[in-house]
């Protein structure tokens, strides 16, 4: 692809690192912005930095928020005795748009997945366990994707908590094996928040 500018062409290239964005696609949005008032351009630009520089993770559950304790977290309306395990962000928007689940979540930050080079140590695993040992956790639900990498993480997190006392369960499988909680439709992750099984139960499954 030819371009007649430099600054052009290093803006595609930007554009277009990002998921599922190719070179075509990156030239017609970055056309779109510079056909666009200035000011409308800038404001998108200052919200990019201010989302590199300013954002935080939780510190209790590690979700993206503002301030250093995210509103669910700061919630008293929540019921911190239950903790949703999940992969990341886009799972707590997922489960949280479906309102069918009042307890506190644990973002993991990924999977276990070997051929990747993730293990146990690169995750916000051992955060979880310490909650779990504090005494205050009554039920871990375990929502992440059904694949081998969400399934072995479960086993993991399971074999690291089981002797104590907390009750494990499992979102039900109602969403098919190999899917995303993020692509689920509402209705049907809402069915599996709230006919979770014990986790035991899925692993004779």
């Amino acid at each position: 692809m030819d371009f007649s500018s430099k600054l052009l062409e290093s803006a595609v290239n930007e554009v277009s690192q990002l998921p599922g964005i190719g070179k075509r696609t990156a030239l017609r949005l970055v056309l779109h912005l510079l056909r666009q008032p200035k000011e409308q351009t800038a404001y998108l630009t200052r919200a990019l930095d201010n989302l590199v520089t300013e954002i935080k993770l939780c510190e209790n559950c590690h979700n993206i928020s503002d301030v250093e304790l995210c509103e669910i977290c700061s919630s008293h309306k929540r019921d911190e005795t239950t903790i949703c395990v999940v992969e990341d962000v886009r799972d707590v928007m997922a489960i949280e748009n479906t309102a069918q689940f009042q307890g506190m979540y644990h973002v993991l930050g990924g999977k276990i997945s070997p051929m990747e080079g993730i293990g146990p140590n690169n995750l916000k695993i051992e955060s979880l366990v310490e909650k779990v040992k504090s005494g205050k956790v009554k039920e871990l639900v375990f929502a992440l994707s059904s694949t081998m990498e969400g399934d072995t993480t479960n086993f993991y997190i399971y074999k690291q908590v089981k002797d104590l006392d907390v009750k494990i369960s499992a979102i039900a499988r109602g969403i098919s094996v190999g899917d995303e909680l993020e692509y689920a439709d509402e209705v049907t992750l809402g069915r599996s928040i709230l006919n979770r099984i014990p986790f035991e139960n899925s692993l004779r499954q």
